[in-house]
């Protein structure tokens, strides 16, 4: 298990050990391959498989992600380690949850051969991340990560509501995906993830990346999502999230006819709705998260 107390800088500096090709211990793209190719690794779309490996985009995530001395943080999706070598610095301890067995046992050897005074802040748990309930050692108190495309908003959403103690979240997305996390209502990109990330916490853009700095090179941008948790809406999150996902299932209707299978019949849904002081007319994209809280809030026998 890592120290929960964060020793002096010079006790986990990463650029004491660096080896002679790298930059401040950071894995570069010659590395990566390296790496790769000894675990006879091929990267997988079913895994969401694109590693980091430039240096200067790790240090800006790190730096950006504004990690407290004390942090204990969590990164879901380790991959090769590029990204674990930058946070271990920043914070008091890392859990790494990685779902590749094969990767899950190498990351401690290549935080052990790159940055060995930090190698016992680490933590690696082999876990699918949709999976995980529970984690050894402290809670968490800050999320970063490199997010598999394919999952990346179930995840994000899961941990989320798994782990209240996450107090804030910097994760590296889709940048259509990054676009509708941060989306305010009334815009194009508003919907179900925009609501229900506003649920948690309030969310903004952090940046775009571009995909060179991948392995294998994205056919997708990618874009950076800062999240600050905050106290939800008054309310039940499970019936504001049925709400939510009635709401957007068709997005071109109104509010009366969309929620009319939520509520039981659209005169039902249009009877919540007036009595949460929403205009059955309005379609979902119009309602922010303590819209669709106080609508789920209301009265289904009065409506019906």
């Amino acid at each position: 298990m890592p120290r929960r107390g964060r020793p002096a800088a010079s006790d986990c500096d990463p650029a004491l050990s660096a080896p002679a090709d790298a930059s401040d211990g950071l894995l570069g793209p010659a590395a990566i391959r390296s790496l790769a190719q000894q675990l006879d690794l091929r990267p997988t779309k079913q895994l969401g498989q694109n590693f980091l490996h430039d240096a200067n985009t790790i240090r800006r995530i790190v730096r950006t992600a504004e990690l407290r001395p004390d942090d204990v943080v969590v990164e879901i999706g380790p991959g090769l380690g590029s990204l674990t070598l930058g946070l271990l610095p920043a914070a008091a301890a890392v859990t790494a949850v990685e779902v590749d067995p094969r990767l899950a046992e190498q990351l401690p050897r290549t935080v052990a051969e790159r940055s060995p005074a930090c190698a016992d802040r680490l933590t690696v748990v082999t876990a699918d991340a949709m999976r995980v309930t529970e984690l050894p050692g402290a809670a968490p108190t800050a999320l970063v990560a490199n997010l598999p495309y394919n999952i990346s908003v179930p995840v994000l959403l899961h941990w989320l509501e798994r782990f209240p103690s996450i107090r804030t979240a910097l994760v590296l997305v889709q940048l259509e995906v990054a676009e509708r996390l941060a989306a305010a209502p009334g815009s194009d990109a508003y919907g179900v993830p925009s609501v229900k990330a506003a649920w948690y916490a309030d969310v903004r853009r952090a940046g775009a990346v571009g995909r060179p700095v991948f392995w294998p090179v994205p056919n997708v941008d990618s874009g950076l999502v800062r999240l600050t948790r905050r106290q939800p809406p008054a309310g039940d999150r499970a019936a504001t999230f049925a709400a939510v996902d009635a709401a957007f299932a068709t997005r071109r209707k109104g509010l009366r006819a969309a929620l009319g299978g939520w509520a039981g019949s659209p005169a039902a849904a249009e009877a919540r709705l007036r009595e949460a002081g929403i205009d059955p007319t309005w379609r979902g994209e119009r309602l922010s998260v303590t819209d669709f809280a106080r609508l789920a809030a209301t009265d289904p026998v009065q409506a019906g």
